[in-house]
């Protein structure tokens, strides 16, 4: 029972947006997931795509993703990964399934000559902590999230 790791294509939107809304279950906001299966297709297949997947699989069955894209660092003056969401199914966890999509994000931002790889996890989320920890993650806690959103996101834009 190998783990196997490959892009996505169109036929795997479907499975994506139910790991979305699994990913969202768990991290306790199981209504805030909006996406569509047509607003993921466009941002994945789209006329300009938005980001990019890999679907991991065991004995052809689709056990988790990960969505990312590239960032830009004008420290670095080079790209870097971000890694946007990253999910295994709760039975497919700890078959190597995540850290075989790990590995394949960091082979793919070394092959881009990306100057990091990065990602969010939740600060309660300590098995993903100590997992990513475990694979040489270093936690970033000097920066602070900013979002503006919604009405917000509006009023910024002088248009709301």
């Amino acid at each position: 029972m190998t783990v196997t790791i490959r892009p996505a294509t169109p036929a795997d939107v479907p499975t994506m947006l139910r790991f979305v809304r699994e990913l969202a279950a768990f991290e306790r906001e199981p209504d805030a997931v909006e996406a569509t299966e047509p607003m993921l297709h466009d941002g994945l297949f789209g006329a300009k795509p938005a980001v990019e997947a890999l679907i991991a699989e065991r004995d052809g069955i689709s056990i988790g993703f990960a969505i990312f894209y590239h960032t830009f660092s004008t420290w670095t003056g080079r790209r870097g990964i971000w890694l946007d969401d990253l999910y295994v199914t709760p039975e497919a966890r700890g078959s190597g399934a995540g850290a075989a999509l790990l590995h394949a994000l960091a082979g793919i931002a070394v092959d881009r000559d990306c100057a990091r790889f990065e990602w969010w996890v939740l600060d309660w989320n300590t098995p993903a902590l100590d997992f990513y920890r475990s694979r040489g993650a270093v936690p970033q806690d000097e920066w602070t999230v900013q979002r503006v959103s919604g009405p917000a996101l509006l009023t910024l834009a002088g248009r709301g």
